[in-house]
């Protein structure tokens, strides 16, 4: 029996709109929109990996990534 994780299972969509790529191109986007940095974090969590955020990471999350 061969284990697939829950993003893959869901769907590509879901994979491709939950992947650093994805995050880092918001993350992008709402710096450019609000004037304010934003982080994309490594969440844990299976279903939301990445998470893009104003405010620095919190317990159990990564700091990837820093958009200034």
């Amino acid at each position: 029996m061969t284990l697939v994780s829950p993003l893959r299972a869901a769907s590509p969509k879901r994979a491709a709109l939950a992947s650093y790529e994805n995050a880092y191109a918001v993350a992008v986007q709402m710096q450019r929109a609000t004037g304010r940095p934003q982080f994309v974090l490594r969440t844990g969590d299976p279903l939301q990996p990445f998470r893009v955020t104003s405010i620095g990471p919190a317990c159990r999350q990564t700091l990837m990534t820093l958009i200034a």
